[in-house]
């Protein structure tokens, strides 16, 4: 037998199940790299300041990480089904198996995994994903799914998210996705605009920058539950229904969110309760961020000393 395009011919082709997201893969371990920098230069911090960076730097890493690790992430609604079901099309060949199906922000996935694995003379573990991010069709995912004559129970699910389906599905949460998205985005903007703030002398305006943040992080969580509210087709696999829930991409942008709020609103409030503790915890100069918590300016004309000493009572003599 000779090699035709790289495959052997008259031979089914192995099939590997989808591994760890790509592009999540590279934000977690640009983020990570981040952090492990900083743990390595952590010792050349002298006093207690050192502690203060640390808590600083790990929370405004793992808000960041979190705000584009979402975007990746095929976990913001999920459902799963143990059922017992066709698998091929023309054919009565029945199968025992595990379909979950997982909602992103960018497409579905769809994973088959036979309860045993091994049934029928196949291994029956599918992992395949159709997108609708900008530049993907996922029309085009769908036909060609049905050109490499996946199982029943994928079509059937990825058939509900066609745009030409009466469910409404692709419309739906295509454009949720869409819409948190583009929140995140500016949540992540913020993010990056926060940072800078609280590195100058004006944690003020770091505050409420991480406020802001914190709000369109939360925005992002309520556009895509709006999806909730509108009835859903009914998804039945032989005599078992799959439903859907909160993955775990809306529950931790959720807390990140609320987190964001906390924060940013603990700036805020120490700025005009306790300035002091503040300007320790950010490590500031004192004599930088005295005025803005005082709002006065620096220069200041109405010092009773000015008033007892006049300009006539200062004189200047020199002997030569």
């Amino acid at each position: 037998m000779t090699l035709w395009n790289g495959e052997l011919p008259f031979y089914p082709q192995f099939r590997h199940s989808a591994g760890f997201s790509v592009p999540l893969l590279i934000v977690i371990v640009v983020f990570l790299s981040l952090a492990i920098s900083f743990l390595l230069i952590l010792p050349g911090i002298r006093g207690r300041s050192r502690w203060f960076w640390l808590v600083r730097v790990l929370l405004s890493l793992f808000i960041g990480a979190e705000i584009v690790a979402v975007h990746f992430s095929a976990e913001w609604s999920v459902g799963w089904v143990s059922t017992n079901t066709s698998y091929k099309a023309f054919s009565a060949a029945r199968i025992r198996a595990h379909l979950g199906l997982h909602v992103g922000l960018e497409g579905i996935n769809i994973t088959l995994t036979g309860t045993p694995v091994q049934q029928l003379n196949e291994t029956i573990d599918y992992n395949e994903q159709f997108s609708w991010r900008p530049g993907k069709n996922y029309a085009e995912d769908y036909a060609e799914a049905l050109e490499k004559g996946l199982p029943d129970p994928v079509l059937y699910l990825a058939e509900k998210f066609t745009r030409g389906s009466p469910c409404g599905l692709h419309q739906q949460y295509r454009l949720a996705g869409y819409y948190a998205s583009v929140t995140l985005w500016v949540a992540f903007c913020l993010w990056l605009l926060s940072n800078a703030l609280l590195s100058m002398p004006v944690p003020l305006y770091g505050g409420l920058a991480l406020l802001a943040t914190g709000m369109f992080a939360l925005f992002s969580v309520f556009v895509f539950a709006s999806i909730s509210s509108v009835p859903l087709c009914p998804l039945r696999l032989g005599s078992s229904a799959l439903a859907t829930h909160y993955g775990a991409a809306f529950w931790v942008t959720l807390a990140t969110g609320v987190l964001c709020l906390l924060l940013g609103g603990a700036v805020v409030s120490l700025h005009y309760a306790w300035p002091s503790a503040l300007r320790t915890f950010l490590g500031l100069n004192v004599k930088d961020c005295g005025n803005q918590a005082s709002g006065s300016s620096p220069l200041n004309f109405h010092n009773p000393i000015h008033k007892q000493f006049g300009a006539s009572d200062l004189t200047i003599s020199t002997n030569l």
